[in-house]
């Protein structure tokens, strides 16, 4: 007997490199400033700070990446992205890698950069600005058991092939290690989460038309084409039945 009140939604997923199958993914952290983004900036005393997507923000990394509505200010942020495999509270950091990290990829942090501005001047939540729909591009998971867990490599992206992020994987104030295991203190993680680890200095806006290609060395490399700005619904010019009912 079906007990669904409405067909459930199938699970997202990201493609794995060399295989037919598949990661299911769980939930989608979201680490902030991870990168020094000024010369000589020390790691902080505590970890950063996070935010979540919804799991169905992870799209394959390819195509047309779409500009999302109530913005003017679309955002580019590349990262080095952490699927944890087997999850747990209180983690030993020198244990993670090991023990927790299943694989590996490179995934966009896409932000509504404006209205990211406005919540912070206002103290408000910053899901309109993060966790809007395809927000999340990610190339196809590499396993850690083909990758192993790299320590250095670069993560870079360019517009139409300009420089506009480039760091090492060394540069993470917290690397991943000790970065997953302060996540598992704060909650308790699953097999399936996503970890995207923070991006490096240069951010800022993309416009309809551009093309940004990014990677992270050993990992994943991606290459899409900004897309129109949607109407917005003022603008819109109305179809002959909506004239008819306004």
């Amino acid at each position: 007997m079906n007990r669904f009140v409405i067909p459930p939604a199938a699970p997202a997923t990201l493609a794995v490199t060399g295989s037919d199958q598949v990661f299911p993914v769980g939930r989608v952290y979201c680490i902030g400033r991870n990168y020094p983004w000024t010369a000589g900036e020390a790691r902080p005393a505590d970890m950063p700070g996070w935010f979540m997507k919804p799991a169905d923000a992870v799209v394959p990394a390819q195509g047309v990446l779409a500009y999302p509505p109530e913005t003017t200010e679309f955002c580019h942020e590349i990262e080095l992205v952490v699927a944890i495999g087997r999850g747990g509270h209180d983690l030993d950091p020198a244990r993670v890698e090991a023990d927790h990290v299943w694989g590996y990829a490179a995934g966009l942090d896409l932000t509504r950069r404006d209205l990211q501005q406005h919540a912070k001047r206002v103290g408000g939540s910053w899901e309109p600005a993060k966790a809007f729909d395809r927000s999340a591009p990610c190339t196809p998971l590499v396993p850690a058991s083909v990758c192993g867990h790299p320590r250095r490599g670069a993560v870079w992206l360019a517009v139409d092939g300009q420089d506009r992020q480039r760091a090492d994987i060394a540069d993470l104030l917290w690397p991943v290690g000790e970065l997953v295991a302060m996540l598992s203190r704060s909650v308790t993680l699953m097999p399936g989460d996503l970890v995207f680890t923070g991006t490096p200095v240069g951010v800022s806006a993309l416009q309809p038309g551009q093309v940004v290609t990014a990677g992270v060395a050993g990992i994943g490399e991606l290459s899409m084409t900004v897309g129109a700005r949607p109407a917005r619904a003022a603008d819109r010019t109305p179809t002959p039945s909506e004239e008819i009912h306004s």
